[in-house]
């Protein structure tokens, strides 16, 4: 279990201490974030803030994870969609920085790019044999889905990706969502690790190593997070905000709570949800729903500060994580 608290305090010690040298390297880089012309007017006043700041947290999480993991292939299936999705999502910042815009990478090339990380990650799970089928708590029955599982893997990979990167609209909102969340995933492992066997020699270190991706992404994003807080002096970009996406996508996966994602992710599935509800809304009735979306903007348009939309949306992740756990402590363990 020291191998989670090195790797938490290493991740924050390296992006706290290079945070502020990257930040001057951005800026004098001219690497500033570019404003939607449709977004908030007050958003105008973001205009240039350093962006692509997840490269800072995935710098160090990686250099905090390698030395103490045991390499087991279920946590480098995690650590490589986290990189992968990361590097989607640099290319993406790179494209709108480069064309100075807030359009990047098309969404085309992007669910391609996506579909490419699903293959990667599907060939693991064959490898590892993990069941195609899924488990529904509460009903309690596992739904087979043969084949179809790793289409599905698609949808699972996606759909966090993208609704990560929907909540990266306000200072902090995405960081300490997906740390909550992140936070969640690493407890259940660290649950299942010591439940695995009453002697610490023969314990499950898979599980255990599943728990140090956790925690050295947790202190990653904390140290980050120090420099994102409102006003941010650094935007993680969609570099950050789609490496969140896979490292929760790929957690789900490799633990066999897929459908459980849709708790610990729950926020991101409200924004993702709002994006689509609005469209449908709007163009089968012409009329919106919500005064702006994702819908962090709609409360923004409600004259609420920045710092209370993200703090509550951090309770309400909270509550979400929280049943999410006991879910898992109640179901999942109820089959083993």
């Amino acid at each position: 279990m020291i191998r989670l608290l090195i790797a938490a305090l290493v991740a924050f010690i390296v992006s706290i201490a290079i945070g502020p040298r990257f930040i001057v390297f951005l800026r004098q880089n001219e690497f500033g974030q570019h404003i939607r012309e449709e977004g908030p007017r007050h958003h105008f006043a973001k205009q240039g803030t350093p962006t692509m700041g997840g490269l800072l947290i995935l710098f160090a999480a990686t250099i905090a994870f390698l030395p103490v993991s045991h390499l087991r292939l279920q946590a480098l299936t995690v650590m490589f969609a986290t990189l992968a999705c990361g590097a989607i999502g640099f290319l993406d910042d790179f494209i709108k920085l480069t064309h100075r815009r807030s359009l990047g990478l098309s969404g085309r090339w992007k669910l391609a790019l996506l579909a490419g990380v699903t293959v990667v990650v599907g060939l693991v799970a064959y490898h590892l044999k993990l069941s195609t089928s899924v488990y529904v708590p509460i009903v309690d029955v596992w739904v087979p889905l043969w084949w179809f599982w790793y289409p599905f893997l698609f949808l699972v990979i996606g759909g966090a990706a993208n609704g990560t990167n929907l909540a990266d609209g306000i200072d902090g909102l995405a960081a300490g969502t997906a740390i909550i969340a992140l936070f969640t995933f690493m407890a259940m492992n660290v649950v299942s690790y010591v439940r695995s066997s009453p002697n610490p020699a023969h314990r499950n270190l898979t599980t255990l190593d599943l728990a140090i991706v956790g925690a050295a992404l947790i202190g990653a994003a904390v140290g980050f997070l120090w420099f994102n807080a409102f006003p941010a002096e650094v935007i993680m970009g969609d570099t950050g905000s789609m490496a969140f996406g896979g490292a929760l996508a790929t957690f789900a996966i490799m633990m066999k709570v897929e459908l459980l994602l849709l708790l610990i992710g729950g926020i991101f599935v409200i924004e993702a949800l709002s994006v689509m509800i609005q469209v449908f809304s709007f163009k089968r009735f012409g009329r919106r729903v919500f005064l702006m979306t994702p819908i962090h903007h709609h409360f923004e348009m409600k004259a609420w500060s920045e710092t209370k939309i993200t703090v509550r949306f951090w309770i309400v992740a909270g509550l979400f994580c929280a049943a999410g756990f006991a879910l898992y402590y109640r179901y999942y363990f109820a089959q083993r």
